[in-house]
């Protein structure tokens, strides 16, 4: 198959779009599937290269966080495309690329597959005062872009019940994301590790909780921030890794609740391809977080051996078993129980790590390619069989 792909968001940038963007590609291409990326360039220049056509763009972050919009003309970029000739078009986010997709995918008379990675309604804060019209303007929008495609594609069954809440009609498949566990499967270097936490100011015999991703407010890290607090002065570091918005904001709050390091450390972006070193600085990965449609860094986690101490989620059904690879939490008190749990069984430790690393096994890229290449040819034969008919 030819298989275009459409983001709003591709290398440089890293996020979860880009993550599962580039994983399909990759396994895709290994399947041997020929795949092209049409996506908005970083600058206002737009530039084709190794197969990604990037479209000139201005950043628009004050309707959506790390959001664009594209400002060149894409005519001769979107001819280049038709002629090449996609058999399906998989729209991967809902602004700028979207009516691309659309439009080639119309022109065609393919397929148009859409993955809906986001739960619009965690960041109505971002472009509404009133939640309420938030949540009706974000119900109405996602009716509309699922009624121009063919089909939709849920990360996880919370995004699925949250779409037919939605009232929408069309087709919703569930495919969890995809990611590279070579990645995060290489054994710690312990010697690394020692330099890591040094270089942090982090006591070697410190219980370590990782959180990796965002600083964005609807991340919730402000909990992670009062759970540490309430911890007094137990010796336990709080590492937050990544960078957003809302830092100044939690490094603010942090000062308020008398907490510096090492009991909470922010480092900060690190590069991508080191991300698995970070993530098993880790005794327990910890994220407060409701607002994941699946949330690739608790599979990421997983892949690296660091079982999971995370807000009870739908999102996490089936994902953190609850004294297998980690725990779910309600509250403070249900946090700070699991938490105790964890730290008094040492010599469970190392199961717990096993079966982190083994439950993440849905979620290998590879899963992922074979599962969108059976909806892709799926789809495909649907729409020629229709198009039979209506002839």
């Amino acid at each position: 198959m030819k298989v275009l792909l459409t983001t709003d968001w591709y290398a440089p940038a890293v996020n979860g779009v880009v993550t599962s963007v580039k994983n399909l590609r990759r396994e895709l291409e290994r399947r041997g599937h020929e795949v092209r990326i049409l996506t908005l360039s970083q600058t206002t220049r737009s530039r084709e290269q190794d197969g990604v056509t990037a479209l000139g763009s201005v950043a628009a972050g004050l309707i959506y966080p790390g959001a664009r919009l594209r400002t060149a003309l894409a005519g001769g970029y979107v001819r280049e495309l038709v002629e090449w000739g996609p058999d399906v078009v998989h729209s991967q986010c809902e602004f700028s690329t979207f009516f691309l997709a659309r439009r080639i995918a119309e022109e065609l008379d393919v397929p148009l597959v859409h993955t809906y990675h986001t739960v619009y309604e965690d960041y109505t804060h971002y472009f509404s005062p009133s939640v309420r019209f938030g949540r009706k303007a974000v119900a109405l929008f996602s009716r509309w872009i699922a009624s121009q495609t063919d089909c939709l594609v849920a990360p996880t069954g919370k995004v699925r019940f949250l779409l037919e809440s939605y009232g929408v009609s069309r087709p919703v498949f569930v495919v969890p994301s995809g990611i590279d566990l070579r990645r995060f499967r290489r054994e710690p270097d312990p010697w690394r590790m020692a330099v890591l936490k040094a270089s942090l100011e982090i006591p070697a015999d410190n219980l370590v909780l990782v959180s990796v991703g965002r600083l964005a407010a609807e991340k919730n890290v402000e909990e992670l921030l009062r759970l540490r607090a309430a911890m007094g002065s137990e010796a336990v570091t709080l590492l937050l890794v990544g960078d957003g918005p809302h830092r100044a904001r939690l490094e603010a709050v942090a000062a308020e609740l008398g907490l510096r390091a090492p009991a909470v450390v922010f480092a900060g972006m690190v590069p991508p391809e080191q991300v698995g070193d970070w993530y098993q600085l880790g005794d327990l990965f910890v994220s407060a977080s409701t607002s994941e449609t699946q949330g690739l860094t608790y599979a990421e986690a997983l892949a690296a051996g660091v079982p999971a101490l995370c807000r009870a989620d739908p999102c996490l059904s089936g994902v953190i078993r609850d004294g297998e690879n980690g725990w779910q939490y309600q509250d403070e008190a249900d946090f700070m129980r699991k938490l105790s749990v964890f730290r008094s069984q040492p010599h469970r430790r190392e199961q717990l790590s096993r079966c982190a690393r083994e439950s993440a096994e849905s979620f290998s890229a590879e899963t992922f390619a074979c599962r969108m290449e059976r909806l892709y040819l799926d789809q495909i034969e649907r729409h020629h069989h229709e198009r039979k008919v209506s002839a």
